[in-house]
């Protein structure tokens, strides 16, 4: 339904549905027990799905949020109601069986955005959300439901600090065990990083799995400009927050919805911005699920095309020195899209405003944490996409953050079952130069819920080994890992793909330059080795992960649900 035939129909609203008539007295009656007043029945009834949650430091914010945003929402006319929605931390859930619930969350959350939204009959939502799995949850739910939508992220945290050192959450605590253990830190000194690596609200400081999600939600158009990089309790976040709950009432009015917003063209901008900044590998995953939502076709191979087009302008933790912070000072995305115009599609944002008058008002402040292309940390993309006789339908890889010496790679297979039992081999020191980690039956049905290893990447960095050994998984890897870790193999092991069969001692050759990765095997042994192979039983066989485990399908198709 266009605008004008909206107007031409005298401004009807789906609340309607539950507020007009004779028959909707009983839901009139319990709108009222809710406060509302009858001149509130003519309104736009606005849903505010808030994330908060007291175990999330990205979500603890969001209280004087949801206040601007409703503040925002009624200025403008409309009505708010506020409705929560699960959370979870991607970090606190790590290295244990929490880590299984993550993704499988993210199917969680965009049921129950629509859930929630059509039960009510909302005309509107606006959705605030901050960390990992949350955010494209909530775009998919958004894009399923495709009514008027807004996307609010609370904003990235900032660094620490510890002897006039910034610190950051990754490389001072998960890397910092390692070197604990190694000895190259004190007790004292890691004591300390524990107190400090996190001084408050916000999403975690590099370009991670939430901050990266946050980028790419603006660079499709889905949040006002400058809400990707604006910090955690700040002013500008309040502001941003105010004005999306004024502009959401304007998106009913005029009916413009988030198929409207999330093209083709719209998806390949946030790709474009991804490699640009070299952001976390678990985006395609969340890409790919969102375009499944919206009814787009979007798969691995777009990707790596974007990535072998578009050079690595940023250098973020973990990857490099600058933090979230040093990326807002620097003029936040809509400078990055300035750098990247020519390489955009000029689409709708949420604001009204379209990709090309975004980047034209926006100023490049340092061009150091935004470089031009010409001094470009590298010519490809963060990401790259592998394929060979381990990933016959694709591995991924993010190449940014991997050092030169180690874009190609043999080595050795050390082969484990879980994550676990690698996490204690490197611990111990039975990794050793020249090996290559695999972890199998970590995949979306077999880990349950594709569990993110970076407990063990950062061990290897922090015991010295990033330049020398490699990790492949059918799981995942958080946006905080770095070094040579190729993840998203599929098929995953669980479903006969020929990860299942790899054996210590095998010889496994990486070439990320070259897109390949396989192991030194014929197909005759492949075959013969599958002949006498059977899948390891289901590691959870009730509840949730264990219905999510039959319906998940694999990394390469965005492990959306069948």
């Amino acid at each position: 339904m266009t605008a004008r035939v909206l107007t031409k129909l005298g401004g009807r609203m789906r609340s309607d549905k539950i507020k007009k008539g004779l028959e909707r007295v009983p839901h009139r009656a319990l709108l009222h027990a809710t406060g509302l007043s009858r001149k509130d029945l003519g309104r736009p009834f606005i849903g505010v799905a808030s994330s908060f949650t007291d175990l999330i430091p990205g979500h603890i914010g969001m209280r004087d949020l949801e206040r601007f945003i409703e503040r925002g929402v009624c200025y403008a006319g409309g009505v708010p109601f506020l409705f929560g929605v699960p959370g979870i931390c991607d970090g606190i859930a790590m290295g244990h069986l929490g880590m299984c619930y993550p993704l499988a969350l993210r199917e969680i959350v965009a049921d129950t955005i629509e859930t929630v939204c059509n039960a009510h009959q909302l005309d509107g939502i606006i959705c605030l959300t901050n960390c990992d799995k949350i955010t494209p949850g909530m775009l998919m739910g958004v894009a399923r439901l495709n009514i008027p939508a807004i996307i609010v992220t609370a904003g990235p945290m900032i660094s620490g600090r510890f002897n006039k050192r910034k610190l950051a959450f990754v490389h001072d605590t998960y890397e910092a065990m390692a070197k604990a253990k190694q000895g190259d830190i004190s007790a004292a000194e890691l004591s300390c990083l524990e107190m400090e690596a996190c001084p408050g609200q916000g999403s975690c400081q590099g370009l991670y799995t939430a901050n990266t999600m946050a980028c790419l939600t603006e660079a499709m158009g889905m949040s006002i400009p400058g809400c990707g990089t604006a910090l955690a309790g700040s002013a500008k976040k309040r502001r941003i927050a105010q004005a999306s709950g004024e502009r959401i009432v304007e998106l009913v009015k005029k009916n413009i919805k988030p198929c409207d917003i999330i093209t083709k063209k719209s998806l390949e901008n946030a790709i474009v911005v991804d490699m640009a900044l070299g952001g976390s590998s678990n985006t395609v995953l969340h890409l790919m699920s969102i375009a499944h939502e919206a009814g787009i076709s979007l798969d691995l191979k777009t990707f790596d095309k974007i990535s072998k087009s578009v050079p690595h302008i940023t250098a973020i933790e973990p990857a490099g020195t600058h933090f979230m912070e040093d990326i807002e000072y620097a003029g936040g995305i809509p400078a990055v899209l300035k750098r990247l115009k020519l390489k955009l599609n000029n689409t709708l944002n949420v604001s009204g405003e379209k990709t090309f008058e975004i980047a034209g008002k926006a100023t490049i402040f340092d061009e150091d944490v935004i470089r031009p292309f010409t001094q470009a940390y590298h010519k490809q993309g963060g990401i790259a996409v592998l394929y060979g006789n381990i990933a016959p339908n694709g591995a991924v890889v993010k190449q940014s953050g991997v050092s030169a010496k180690m874009m190609k790679f043999t080595g050795r297979a050390r082969v484990f079952n879980r994550e676990e039992e690698a996490m204690q081999a490197i611990m111990n020191k039975k990794i050793k130069k020249g090996d290559c980690v695999v972890i199998r039956y970590e995949g979306p049905a077999g880990g349950p819920g594709m569990r993110e290893m970076l407990a063990p990447t950062a061990a290897i960095v922090g015991l010295g080994l990033s330049d020398s050994v490699a990790l492949i998984t059918d799981g995942r890897f958080s946006g905080g890992t770095k070094g040579p870790c190729i993840g998203h193999i599929s098929p995953e092991a669980s479903s006969g793909g020929p990860i299942a069969i790899i054996r210590d001692g095998d010889i496994i050759n990486i070439d990320i330059v070259s897109r390949k990765i396989e192991v030194k095997l014929s197909k005759a042994e492949i075959d013969r080795r599958f002949r006498g192979w059977k899948p390891i039983q289901p590691k959870i066989k009730t509840g949730y992960l264990s219905r999510y485990s039959r319906l998940v399908t694999s990394a390469d198709k965005g492990a959306i649900l069948k």
